[in-house]
């Protein structure tokens, strides 16, 4: 059974950090692309990061400078390194594992980013 599980989200002040984990289980994790999404109050989900296999990365256009993502496959753990963040950072951020046409969510973790 696959099981990603999220944590390190909370509540931080505008201009601090966070670091979100994903811990993956059940799934070969070295084989899969990784990526972590959020998903704000009334808003759709969107891409946050991904890192593929051979640890390329891609950002949104928001996030660029501020986030970055790793992946240690020693420990079937991705990282969200998160700085500078605004307000407008606040969501559930969730973890995503893919290969081919196998697609794994996790359960999410809640950031909200207000003074």
């Amino acid at each position: 059974q696959v099981q990603l599980e999220e944590s390190g989200g909370g509540l931080v002040q505008p201009g601090g950090s966070l670091r979100l984990s994903c811990a993956a289980s059940g799934l070969s994790f070295s084989f899969y692309a990784m990526g972590w999404y959020r998903q704000a109050p009334g808003k759709q989900r969107e891409l946050v990061a991904t890192i593929t296999r051979g640890s390329s990365t891609d950002y949104a256009d928001s996030v660029k400078g501020r986030f970055t993502i790793s992946r240690d496959n020693a420990k079937n753990t991705v990282y969200l390194q998160m700085n500078s963040l605004k307000p407008e950072d606040t969501a559930v951020y969730y973890c995503n594992a893919r290969e081919f046409t196998l697609n794994y969510w996790g359960k999410g973790t809640l950031v909200t980013v207000s003074s």
